[in-house]
């Protein structure tokens, strides 16, 4: 079979590499892959940032967001051949710490946690792939075109249950949301805002094209006003910050409505900097008794409520955040970021 594959630490060094095809334990499903998304982490990854090769080799099969079609199972489980599933991509780690114990690997407290494509393990850039059936997550058929956005809606799905469940520290009752950022995290952040019936509002510096069409779409308003305007005018309830951008973190947080929770999920660059009244935002945090929270990954639970939220959506509107499909054989092509990109997507079959 044909894969992906890098040497970790090694700018350059992606290649498409001839493997032998993968034999599937007592306790795993085969899966011929289908698509395979490509984001952030998979090309700081390329460029050589960081990544962890399994212990015995020196190259790692690249990719995290998964989606493929079961040709063999174990049998009398609850998947079977022909299934669509996706792989989840972090695994507990080996002593295991409290978090992991119970199922909340995403919370690992020790980091000897093992991650598809990017700690460890091999990911699923490859045409065959083996997951033990424990992570392994069942589709609904009808997202064959759009599952591989499971894996970042299943970020989405944690920070919304953070959010939540940091809310119901006491009464909470949210009417608006801001979403800074229309990129995949954003915009799938969005989705599960409408399907919660919030008054949700997209804010990105981008002015026209698919990304303000999309978020009018689902019902929610676009914005791209600098952050502290909009955030300062709407005063929401809730922030799920998706750029990762200092200043756009900075005035989010600093214009929440009195009991405010603000999700951070955007990675931000280290040494920028840039100059804040931290007493006023100290002030205002304890004042009104808002809250800011980081969050990454995800845990089985998440992926099942990622599940259900894309089968409740309009395949349609899923489809149009893939702005470019590519071969296999065209995968740098995927790797380098397009100005007008929301989701970049390699397709792992055949012609």
């Amino acid at each position: 079979m044909r894969a992906l594959t890098i040497e970790p630490g090694h700018a350059g060094s992606l290649a498409l590499t001839e493997l032998p095809d993968p034999e599937p334990g007592p306790d795993e499903i085969l899966v011929e892959a289908l698509a395979l998304g490509v984001c952030g982490t998979d090309r700081e990854i390329a460029d050589g940032e960081y990544g962890w090769a399994p212990p015995d080799r020196k190259r790692l099969v690249i990719g995290h967001e998964s989606l493929g079609r079961v040709l063999q199972a174990p049998p009398g489980g609850e998947i079977t051949e022909g299934d669509l599933v996706v792989g989840v991509v972090r695994r507990p780690d080996p002593v295991p710490c409290g978090a992991c114990a119970r199922g909340q690997f995403d919370m690992c407290r020790n980091g000897r946690y093992t991650e598809c494509g990017i700690k460890e393990l091999d990911g699923f850039g490859s045409q065959l792939w083996c997951v033990p059936v424990d992570y392994a997550v069942l589709l609904d058929p009808r997202l064959a075109g759009v599952g591989v956005l499971m894996e970042p809606t299943s970020v989405v799905a944690k920070a919304w249950d953070q959010v939540l469940r940091v809310g119901q520290r006491g009464w909470f009752e949210p009417e608006r949301v801001l979403v800074t950022g229309a990129g995949p995290i954003g915009l799938l952040a969005a989705l599960l805002g409408t399907q919660c019936e919030l008054d949700v509002h997209v804010l990105d510096r981008v002015t026209e094209g698919r990304k303000p069409l999309l978020v009018k779409e689902l019902g929610a308003t676009y914005h791209h006003a600098p952050a502290a305007e909009v955030a300062a005018r709407l005063r929401p309830d809730i922030v799920i910050e998706a750029t990762g951008a200092g200043q756009v973190v900075y005035d989010a947080v600093a214009h929440t409505a009195p009991y405010g929770v603000t999700c951070l999920t955007g990675v931000s660059t280290a040494g920028h900097r840039m100059s804040v009244d931290a007493g006023a935002l100290n002030r205002d945090v304890v004042l009104e008794n808002d809250v800011i929270v980081g969050s990454v990954n995800a845990n089985l639970e998440h992926y099942r409520m990622a599940a259900d939220a894309l089968a409740k959506a309009d395949v349609d509107w899923l489809a149009r955040l893939v702005t470019r499909r590519v071969a296999l054989d065209r995968f740098a092509e995927a790797f380098a970021a397009g100005a007008d990109d929301i989701k970049a997507v390699i397709s792992l079959t055949d012609p």
